[in-house]
């Protein structure tokens, strides 16, 4: 008789799981066919004013007309973006906190902070890239080469007399340049500074030898003479400059670097809801207005599906963690 009512009371507590489990279902779908009813806050883990935030006002005002609802950019700066992120991933998964992130939260912080608050690749639901961008390897106009075979030849027939700038220890130009010398064998010195423009500056001065740096912040300067483009980052030569090689036709293989900004839902973020979204960035993006105003900011666009950016976000996670891991930067 005992064994009887506990096989009643699983039975019906099995029922009552299944029952929860198809109405949880029902209210998602029901959810996910009437989203989004109320303004959408998307989450910029940087100051007001910088790059991020900017490429995310943007899109914003694009992905309210198709999504019929205010789209809110907040910005929660810290810790090179990992606040903002982190607060996202902790997020309810209904598609009213979303998260533009930039490339070095998800890909090269996991690997330079000895302790992060969230996994990049699995406490977050991708929805799509929005741009990217590359950058230029540039050198003082006087100095002596005009490649980067050449430059690393000058390398490693002067140890140590070669150097590079940066935005800071654990930059994305830092570790940029980093891979430069793991792939090339060389010894070059690494100067960090507290931002591109100073680091521009001394490039430009010939204080240093060469940055890698934004195609939009580098082209005036290259167009004026300042600095001479030897390569891109990119495994595709720019539009602004089509007549500067990238770092793989220049001899250094599989070298492909370009930043990106994207949208990221909390995990769990029903398919739906990832659909509407991935929907409304593509339409924003295929706006010749929008376009033009990102290409105008040195950007290329870079709509995706989920499962691209997923894909991106792993790809460049593996390629940081060798570089990073190898040389024991911190």
């Amino acid at each position: 008789m005992f064994r009887l009512s506990c096989r009643r009371a699983i039975r019906h507590g099995s029922m009552l799981t299944v029952t929860a489990m198809v109405l949880s279902s029902l209210a998602n779908t029901a959810q996910s066919q009437t989203y989004p009813t109320r303004p959408v806050r998307v989450i910029v883990g940087y100051a007001a004013g910088g790059p991020v935030d900017t490429a995310a006002r943007r899109i914003a005002p694009y992905m309210q007309k198709d999504l019929g609802q205010p789209v809110v950019v907040e910005n929660r700066p810290g810790a090179g973006g990992v606040v903002g992120s982190d607060f996202v991933a902790k997020a309810e998964p209904d598609g009213y906190v979303l998260v533009f992130t930039a490339s070095p939260t998800q890909t090269m912080s996991p690997h330079l902070q000895k302790t992060m608050p969230f996994d990049p690749l699995k406490d977050y639901t991708p929805i799509s890239g929005v741009v990217g961008f590359a950058t230029l390897l540039v050198v003082g106009k006087d100095f002596p080469t005009t490649t980067v075979g050449q430059l690393v030849a000058y390398a490693k027939a002067n140890p140590d007399k070669v150097s590079f700038g940066s935005a800071g220890i654990g930059a994305s130009n830092h570790l940029s340049g980093e891979l430069l010398k793991k792939m090339s064998g060389t010894s070059m010195l690494h100067v960090p500074y507290k931002g591109n423009a100073p680091a521009l500056t001394d490039v430009i001065g010939g204080k240093i030898t060469f940055m890698f740096n934004s195609v939009g912040d580098s082209l005036g300067f290259v167009n004026g003479g300042q600095v001479r483009a030897l390569a891109v980052s990119s495994k595709e030569r720019s539009r602004a400059l089509p007549g500067v090689p990238t770092m793989i036709e220049s001899g250094m293989p599989g070298f492909d670097v370009t930043a990106w900004y994207a949208l990221e839902g909390p995990p769990r973020l029903p398919a739906a809801i990832v659909n509407r979204l991935n929907i409304a960035v593509r339409a924003s993006l295929a706006d010749p207005v929008l376009s033009k105003q990102f290409f105008d900011l040195g950007y290329d666009i870079m709509p995706s599906s989920p499962d691209e950016l997923a894909a991106r976000v792993k790809a460049d996670y593996d390629l940081w963690s060798g570089v990073a891991k190898g040389l024991n930067i911190e």
